[in-house]
């Protein structure tokens, strides 16, 4: 999954989630020879967040918490 320094960039990220929210996300990525590749995260089949459909990779802190939040709301949704 993924290319170069979006790979290491994108497991990082994946472990940090799936440390905070075990066993509740899915979390897909992929370097493509285009672009920095894609990340989707996916809560109980709804997608939370898509960096191909512009919410942009998370590379800030700030990013982090909007996206956290994001995931809280949906599992607090059910």
């Amino acid at each position: 999954c993924g290319a170069g320094g979006y790979k290491s960039k994108y497991l990082q990220l994946k472990k940090k989630l799936e440390d905070e929210f075990p066993g509740c996300l899915d979390i897909c990525g992929e370097g493509t020879p285009q672009a920095t590749g894609f990340f989707e995260v996916m809560v109980a089949g709804k997608l939370i967040h898509s960096k191909k459909k512009g919410d942009g990779y998370v590379d800030t802190e700030s990013k982090f918490l909007k996206l956290v939040a994001a995931i809280k709301a949906a599992l607090a949704q059910g």
